[in-house]
């Protein structure tokens, strides 16, 4: 395999990472809405480990580059770069969403309790 290829296979496998974990995202969004939090904590997570995944594969590339290794420029691999912290933003966002959502969740519970 060329360096082309072996960039742009780098590249493909950053962002059908990335693409798994927004799916996982988008199901975690909707298991909230729901309020099935445990089930969007566990979408959560497999979000997370799909992002750390394709987060090494870019850092092997970064890695390589600082031992002198040298990869051609491509639009692809910036890209999956972009791809990838765009949903790690959304990820990070989820997060923050979930917990949000609990604590809303719990007052609203104990607000229906007392009215009782």
């Amino acid at each position: 395999m060329d360096i082309h290829e072996q960039i742009n296979n780098v590249a493909m496998n950053i962002i059908m990472d990335a693409g798994d974990a927004r799916a996982l995202i988008t199901d975690a969004l909707a298991k909230m809405e729901q309020n099935k939090y445990e089930l969007a904590d566990e979408k959560i997570g497999l979000a997370q480990q799909k992002i750390k995944i394709a987060h090494g594969k870019q850092t092997d590339i970064v890695q390589g580059e600082i031992r002198g290794e040298t990869y051609p420029a491509s639009l692809l691999f910036t890209h999956a770069q972009d791809t990838l912290m765009t949903i790690n933003s959304e990820l990070l966002m989820s997060k923050q969403l979930l917990k949000i959502f609990r604590m809303l969740h719990h007052r609203l519970e104990r607000l229906e309790q007392s009215s009782l």
